[in-house]
């Protein structure tokens, strides 16, 4: 046993380094848990409150165009219902201030026929999201699948494949669409009318979007294919289809969705001036690009019916683009 100062404060010492961590584990209770790539990229998007905004708007404007048939059910009027009553006979506008705005028609009534504005805009929404997300899908496929076969297999596969997406993106999308969806017969898949025009919307906007996203994909495997867990699963015998689908499409997971996220809007976008050239949904079914091209004969005697269409298609882009530029810095794993 030694004794003396140096004894002394040796045990001081062991004893002052010893409360602090037992001061600790008594007021924290728990251990410190860390936190997975999910949850950061989540705090970091809560922080961005204009991205936040954004996704919000996206969410309810997914719900109107899911519930568009109940929602005109229930406060809104026929798409198809003409109101002439509405209607000044001498003019043809909508009787009342702003196009006709009331308590009865919230955004109005159109000029000449009379139908309910409001009701029309909501399954209009129905038609640019529907068109636009499966279109995105449709893309967001066909460009992942070919974009890792030309980055992880190469050789001539990469070079057809690079080829084509070339081709395609120096091809001029519009007007081969405005040709393509004027030759198209009206029944499509079994379909015929509004969603018969839907589908062969959803397939031109969704094959002539690949490319993008087909680029980005085979950059990005490209620089994961020589990395230690694809040599490593390559060692332990995987098969090229196990590797493609379980080690680096996983890896590929938050480019792929920031760029589908990104590339709706422009399908909306897309799907509105197809339908303004008059190629894309046919008169009488709802369209905001449609409803633009019915105003542009009214755009000085009733405005409001050339805004409230414009509008809709402004404020939906712009959502989409704050909430996809959000979700890229939140997944960015170079973002502080």
């Amino acid at each position: 046993m030694v004794s003396g100062p140096g004894a002394s404060l040796s045990e001081e010492s062991t004893h002052d380094v010893a409360d602090p961590a037992e001061g600790a584990a008594s007021t924290s209770g728990k251990a410190i848990e860390g936190r997975s790539l999910r949850q950061i990229a989540w705090r970091r998007f809560k922080r961005d409150k204009v991205a936040m905004a954004g996704g919000g708007f996206v969410i309810f404007l997914v719900l109107v165009a899911f519930l568009a048939s109940p929602i005109v059910k229930l406060i809104g009027h026929p798409i198809d219902a003409f109101n002439n009553d509405l209607i000044d006979p001498t003019l043809g506008l909508p009787i009342g201030p702003l196009g006709g705005i009331s308590g009865e028609h919230w955004l109005g009534v159109e000029p000449t026929s009379g139908r309910d504005i409001f009701s029309r805009v909501i399954y209009g929404a129905q038609t640019s999201i529907f068109v636009a997300f499966l279109a995105a899908a449709v893309s967001t496929v066909i460009g992942a699948i070919l974009g890792l076969a030309a980055g992880f297999v190469g050789g001539w596969i990469d070079a057809v494949i690079s080829r084509v997406m070339d081709f395609l993106l120096a091809f001029p999308q519009l007007l081969f669409s405005i040709a393509l969806v004027s030759v198209l017969p009206d029944t499509f898949f079994g379909l015929d009318g509004r969603w018969s025009r839907m589908s062969v919307l959803i397939g031109v906007i969704g094959f002539f979007g690949w490319p993008y996203i087909g680029r980005i994909v085979r950059g990005q495997v490209l620089s994961l294919r020589e990395r230690e867990f694809i040599e490593a699963s390559r060692s332990l015998g995987a098969r090229t289809g196990r590797i493609l689908f379980r080690e680096l499409l996983p890896n590929l997971a938050a480019p792929i969705l920031v760029y589908t996220t990104l590339i709706i809007p422009t399908n909306i976008i897309t799907e509105a001036s197809l339908s303004f050239l008059g190629v894309g949904i046919e008169a009488p079914n709802p369209s905001w690009g449609g409803m633009l091209y019915d105003a542009k004969s009214y755009y000085q005697s009733d405005p409001m019916y050339m805004i409230i269409p414009g509008v809709c298609i402004f404020i939906t882009v712009l959502a989409f683009n704050l909430f996809g530029d959000g979700l890229r810095d939140a997944l960015d794993p170079k973002a502080h």
